[in-house]
């Protein structure tokens, strides 16, 4: 009876929480803004490497498909070398790895170097997230994970803004060198706060799963690549992409079998019999969508639309931060007094209503006109990210919890991805639409089309001569309507991103109501 009691005592680390918090996050920061900061550099790398534009967006897809592959995986990992020893090898493989895609002088290299980054990159905020939950009581739970949350959800703004400006200041190279003394900073926080708890250095996870591992990483290179070039390749018109396809889909149920028939599977799946967590994974996936397009549909807008360049762009939408740093006390002291299912509610509806602002936009804005909806948008996104990661995980028992993190932050990056992928399509597609919607109007039996071509070929008629200016006017005319063909489609893709995040708000109500309290992981 003693030894049970002895057992059911949750287990405590022998240093303060708060400075295993500081430890854990310095490698998830670091880890989630690379995600975003190489973005503004791809025509700097492309340029520098004598690659092609399309060759170099190969750096960003290369580095995602890594980091998928390692994140479920990465709780096998950490019962056979010990979480602590795993992490630190994670930094450390990340850190030298970004020395290596800084020096890169070829698109070989820096391809296979971000390969080497991404794998190691890939455990650090499941790690982070796990160790983040064991260390502290399920009281405080909710402030912990709202300084995590901080960082993952200001990384992604930071990051495009800080890789443009190292990129004009320096070059496209410091972007990955900026990453090796915060690297060495997080493995001497690591060696000196974190420890593993009791069942982490007596597990006997027992051999790899590497059928499981294979197929793993065959389903989701085959779909990162399809989300990656699909648009570009006219989806399934092009052949290569119905193959890969039909590999995704025949590895994704293998893979899915094979974890539910043998004895220790490479991820647990079993673990999706979880309320709470299925759930809450269905909603990470459409929160990475939503936040990741609003990532990059803006800057997109201000880069495109505006002219600005890539660190102007990033400098607009930056106020996203502020509003993140702002909500992320509030939440992590509410989230243990009100029902959480209000707080991520509450969040996904404001989200929505600041992307219907947003699509009010227009060719005449100024860069601060979208500020106030940029930072409501950040304090809304805190209100969902806290609250759902603590009651998805936090319903969980300990040892489970490292399994489950690698699975919900998958969930979180394919959401990204589609939600990228999904977000570039409308663009390119709906400005072919509203392009042949506007063309009527420029008919040239249409008066007020011939009163605008007159005006404008007599202004050019002085400068260019009469023939010149005619042909300029028309060039002009056209410039105007692909001009207004992208606007409205920036306007389709905030409109439809504002019903993603209204239709979120049921899917939260079928959560369990989950009310942390102290002495227990969860209590219904």
């Amino acid at each position: 009876m003693p030894e049970n009691n002895q057992q059911s005592q949750p287990w405590k680390p022998s240093v303060n929480p708060w400075l295993i918090a500081v430890a854990v996050i310095i490698p998830a920061f670091m880890e989630v803004i690379d995600t975003s900061i190489a973005s503004v550099c791809i025509p700097h790398i492309a340029g520098s490497l004598s690659a092609s534009s399309d060759e170099a967006t190969w750096v960003l897809t290369f580095y995602l498909l890594s980091n998928a592959v390692v994140l479920p995986a990465s709780a096998w990992f950490s019962l056979r070398f010990g979480r602590k020893r795993f992490l630190i090898a994670s930094v450390i493989i990340f850190t030298v790895a970004s020395f290596l895609c800084g020096a890169a002088q070829s698109l070989l290299v820096i391809l296979l170097a971000r390969l080497l980054q991404g794998a190691g990159g890939g455990a650090l905020q499941p790690l982070s997230q796990s160790i983040l939950t064991e260390s502290f009581p399920p009281e405080k739970r909710g402030m912990a994970m709202a300084v995590f949350g901080l960082g993952v959800v200001v990384a992604p703004v930071l990051g495009p803004t800080l890789g443009g400006w190292l990129t004009d200041a320096y070059s496209w190279r410091w972007a990955f060198y900026i990453n090796i003394p915060i690297g060495v900073l997080a493995v001497l926080l690591i060696s000196r706060f974190v420890e593993d708890p009791p069942y982490i250095k007596n597990a006997n996870p027992g051999k790899l799963d590497k059928i499981g591992f294979g197929l793993l990483a065959i389903w989701l290179g085959a779909m990162q690549l399809i989300l990656d070039r699909g648009q570009e390749d006219d989806w399934f018109g092009a052949l290569w992409i119905r193959y890969a396809f039909a590999a995704m889909v025949i590895c994704f149920i293998w893979f899915v079998i094979s974890q539910f028939t043998i004895a220790k599977p490479v991820t647990d799946l079993t673990i999706f019999k979880n309320r709470n967590f299925a759930m809450g994974s269905i909603l990470i996936f459409l929160f990475g969508g939503c936040i990741y397009g609003a990532v990059t549909i803006l800057p997109l807008f201000y880069q495109n639309l505006m002219a600005y360049d890539a660190f102007s762009s990033g400098l607009a939408v930056s106020p996203r931060g502020i509003g993140a740093i702002l909500a992320m006390p509030l939440v992590g002291i509410l989230v243990s007094r009100i029902d959480t299912r209000i707080l991520v509610s509450l969040g996904f509806l404001v989200f929505g209503m600041c992307s219907l602002a947003w699509s009010n936009l227009n060719t005449q804005i100024s860069p601060w006109s979208l500020t106030i909806p940029i930072i409501i948008s950040g304090f809304s996104l805190g209100f969902v990210f806290v609250p759902l990661n603590t009651t998805a995980l936090g319903d969980l028992p300990p040892e489970k919890v490292g399994n489950a993190s690698g699975l919900f932050n998958l969930m979180r990056n394919v959401g990204g991805s589609v939600g990228i992928s999904i977000v570039n399509t409308l663009l390119a597609r709906h400005e072919q639409l509203h392009r042949t919607e506007l063309l009527h109007n420029l008919s040239p039996t249409n008066p007020n089309f011939q009163q605008a071509l007159a005006q404008q070929t007599q202004f050019l008629a002085g400068t260019y001569g009469p023939a010149n200016a005619a042909i300029r006017a028309y060039r002009m005319m056209e410039a105007t309507l692909t001009q207004q063909a992208q606007l409205w489609s920036y306007v389709d893709d905030l409109r439809y991103m504002a019903f993603a995040a209204f239709a979120c708000v049921p899917i939260v109500w079928a959560l369990k109501r989950v009310k942390a309290k102290a002495g227990a992981v969860a209590a219904h």
